[in-house]
């Protein structure tokens, strides 16, 4: 099977009823492992996952820093086929969600579709053979009829260019990439960054190193997690009543999506969150300055809401401080601040996020006719539903442009999308077409549509967050209910689309 998108038949042989079209669908993490199962479940094996990593899982294999896990409650980040009724607490931890998506790669006849250490750095569509012709960054050539892109959004590291890093002479390494054979007993560490990893890990490290030094741009609001460990009979229960499964999922899909009235701009709701989160704060931290330094200056909902049980305890430490004055640059021994203090460091970590507005970036993307993917997109990514691309035939995206959330599972996002592509897939088959493609008026009237509504809401408030360009632009979320995007989903409206039967 994993010849299956090396050698992709030429004019005359592509998909048809009784011929499958070659499917490459590249990362074989949460959304590649969801599209290669339900094309397995549809009856189509000529498909292959390709992975630059040496192992399945994705940011979930990427992220194994201490603490890392969910802030998805577990039932609900699982597929809905594949529901895990043994998870051990709401909130899982990093290993356990890799162990899961073993399980259902293992169970689904996954591992002999996935090319591991395989990446591509380029693909060209062929008009004439409506195929995509690839090249790895091994300079290795291969084709397909259908490119499904699974990379995701949170895949590329982001290391900020700081004056005199390269001069430093202790440790560096980002949380993404964490260096699990360094130990940080009796450091001075500095972590530059306090987001969804950071507030993970800052609890971990700061009962064992000297000194943690948090360098913050600007504060978060933080919710509690109120995580716990499920009791033995509550797994009994998962496991032998799977009505009370499927109906506890569902609750929390319910309250998760109620949460969205949260994020219409100057809503009642969103007052009440932020004085939730504001009383958290009061309620887990007693120092005035501390305090002001932790009060964020912006609408809840501009940046991602965190959620954590232990952050604001681990900020009350002795040997933890915060640091609020921006960073003029990096020294041999340690950073300096703008306003001329100096720290000495032993190990730096980057918890500063990730690449999250290039998308497709470093792949050179070609369509009709030669255009180029990162041209398109240089004022900021889009596409149909999050999915198709006008002028790029074949082409799909999972978690692509503004499907990404800030109240509900992406595992459901994921599936709708999944449930997308593959009816454009058996309609390759249906019809025996060279290939679809989006119109142009469709995709730009869809995005429109996208960019208006997400102008009432908090994400395009003043403030620096991942979600959005240096521009401004809101390239990541999705502008509403995820139940919304399910009903545009549920089945494409084929008149948006060029359908171009085979010559």
């Amino acid at each position: 099977m994993r010849e299956a998108a090396r050698r992709a038949p030429e004019s005359g042989q592509g998909p048809s009823p009784h011929n499958p079209p070659t499917i490459a669908i590249l990362g074989a993490g949460v959304a590649g492992l969801c599209m290669g199962i339900r094309l397995k479940k549809a009856g189509i094996s000529s498909f292959t996952l390709f992975e630059k990593s040496d192992r399945l899982g994705g940011t979930w294999y990427d992220n194994s820093y201490p603490g890392a896990g969910c802030d998805v409650p577990s039932h609900l980040y699982c597929f809905s086929f594949e529901p895990n009724p043994s998870w051990s607490r709401k909130f899982s931890l990093q290993p356990e969600i890799q162990d899961y998506l073993d399980h259902c790669a293992l169970k689904y006849g996954l591992l002999k579709h996935i090319r591991f250490r395989t990446e591509i750095a380029s693909a060209s569509f062929d008009e004439a053979q409506g195929v995509w012709r690839m090249r790895t960054t091994t300079g290795e050539e291969l084709s397909a009829h259908v490119l499904v892109s699974a990379t995701g959004q949170l895949n590329r590291p982001h290391v900020p260019k700081l004056l005199g890093l390269d001069s430093f002479e202790g440790s560096t390494f980002h949380s993404a990439r964490w260096d699990h054979g360094h130990d940080l007993a009796g450091e001075d560490v500095a972590v530059i960054g306090n987001g969804a990893s950071a507030i993970q890990f800052i609890p971990c490290i700061a009962p064992v190193a000297r000194r943690v030094t948090i360098f913050q741009r600007s504060a978060n609001y933080v919710v509690p997690r109120f995580d716990r460990a499920y009791k033995p009979w509550e797994k009994w229960i998962f496991r032998n009543v799977p009505i009370a499964l499927k109906l506890y999922r569902a609750s929390i899909y319910g309250r998760l999506e109620a949460r969205f009235f949260g994020f219409f701009r100057d809503s009642w709701v969103g007052k009440k969150l932020r004085e939730g989160a504001l009383a958290y704060l009061h309620e887990r931290v007693s120092d005035p300055a501390l305090v002001e330094k932790l009060t964020p200056d912006y609408p809840i909902g501009c940046k991602r809401i965190l959620i954590s049980d232990d952050y604001y305890e681990s900020l009350v430490r002795p040997n933890v401080e915060v640091v609020t004055e921006p960073i003029a640059g990096v020294t041999r021994r340690g950073i300096v601040t703008e306003d001329g203090s100096s720290r000495l460091v032993d190990t730096i970590i980057f918890a500063t996020g990730f690449e999250t507005t290039s998308f497709l970036a470093p792949m050179q993307i070609e369509g009709l006719g030669g255009r180029k993917l990162a041209e398109e997109w240089s004022t900021g990514a889009e596409a149909y539903l999050g999915v198709a691309l006008s002028g790029y035939p074949n082409l799909f995206l999972l978690y692509g442009p503004n499907t990404n959330l800030g109240h509900n599972s992406i595992i459901f996002m994921i599936e709708c999308q999944v449930n997308y592509v593959l009816q454009c897939v058996q309609q390759l088959m249906r019809r025996s077409l060279s290939y679809l493609d989006v119109r142009r008026e469709a995709m730009d009237q869809y995005n429109e549509q996208v960019q208006h509504a997400i102008e009432k809401t908090a994400w395009s408030a003043g403030c620096h967050s991942w979600y959005k360009t240096e521009s401004g632009k809101v390239t990541n979320n999705w502008s509403g209910f995820t139940v919304e995007y399910w009903w545009k989903t549920r089945v494409p409206d084929w008149g948006a689309y060029e359908l171009v039967p085979r010559a």
